[in-house]
């Protein structure tokens, strides 16, 4: 696709509209049932029993949320993973098939268990999370490779490694953009993952985790695996990256914040969606950046996830 303009200009804005429709992302990784409660605060740490306020059970996942993120915004999303044949694997299966995701790459194994996600959120948004990451094969020899030709851009997070490479090499050896969603994990994921990402979004607990540290200056230490990006997002400290020998910051969006579950997962998705379209670099973090405040201002992981119109008005009104 042609490369828009600045994400700023209004007939740029409508341009990206109109492309969303064609835009295809395919998203690999972890999809797992979050079971969430509402409280007035959070554990202490200590042995305690709190009250809940309100719960709810809802599809969650890093690849996941990122893939109706893409699907919410207007584009054609796919999910490849793996989830057990039980009931939070149907469950999630109909959540998707809800919200227009393409899973017939989503495997439910007959001898596995899907993953669930334990989660409370207190009043200022803030959560703690406990996650059963699901028990299934890691091979990826029955994922389709030759459907990547068709995508605009592929996401992944480090939850499914071989189907990560096999996803990751095939999008490199046709062009086409790689963007791994860097949260939590081993050392030895990234060093074999890195080398096949070209947009590279660290957490900030995966980022001190991998490379010592989570300041700015951390981010060119990353540059031997020759990825084009390299990022971290800070939350309401916005998002740092670092590209072509020069370090960039895009500021947060200022939200009434709700709740942050969910708010990584969904810029991870708008993102590799903006690279899809075709944005530069800078236009793709603002836009990513203000589909994930417009997230934060609604409860649970997917409910305030926003369509493409709702995201380019928020983004005329706050420049």
């Amino acid at each position: 696709m042609n490369q828009p303009g600045r994400i700023g200009d209004r007939v740029a804005l409508a341009d990206i509209a109109s492309e969303a429709r064609r835009v295809r992302v395919i998203c690999l990784g972890l999809s797992a049932l979050d079971q969430i409660w509402r409280v007035d605060r959070l554990f202490f740490g200590q042995s305690e029993k709190i009250r809940s306020l309100d719960y709810a059970t809802l599809g969650g996942g890093m690849a996941a949320n990122a893939a109706v993120t893409v699907a919410r915004l207007g584009g054609s999303a796919a999910f490849w993973g793996r989830g057990g044949d039980d009931a939070a694997g149907h469950e999630m299966r109909s959540a998707f098939v809800a919200e227009g995701v393409d899973v017939e790459n989503f495997r439910l194994f007959s001898d596995g268990r899907s993953s669930v996600s334990g989660i409370i959120v207190d009043k200022s948004g803030e959560r703690q999370i406990v996650n059963f990451r699901g028990l299934y094969p890691e091979a990826a020899d029955w994922l389709p490779v030759e459907e990547v030709a068709r995508a605009s851009s592929v996401l992944a997070d480090p939850r499914w490694v071989e189907g990560a490479a096999v996803l990751f090499g095939r999008a490199r050896a046709l062009g086409i953009p790689t963007v791994l969603d860097g949260d939590v994990a081993d050392a030895e994921v990234f060093e074999r993952l890195l080398p096949l990402t070209d947009h590279a979004v660290f957490s900030e607990p995966a980022l001190a985790s991998f490379a010592g540290s989570v300041n700015d200056e951390s981010l060119p230490n990353l540059a031997r695996f020759k990825c084009r990006v390299i990022a971290v997002t800070r939350g309401h400290g916005g998002v740092s990256w670092y590209e072509e020998g020069s370090l960039h910051r895009q500021a947060a969006y200022p939200v009434d914040v709700v709740d942050t579950t969910g708010a990584g997962d969904v810029f991870h998705g708008a993102y590799a969606f903006a690279v899809g379209v075709g944005l530069e670099v800078r236009d793709a973090m603002a836009f990513a950046a203000a589909s994930a405040a417009l997230k934060c201002t609604h409860s649970g992981g997917r409910v305030g996830i926003p369509s493409i119109n709702d995201c380019l008005a928020f983004m005329r009104t706050n420049p």
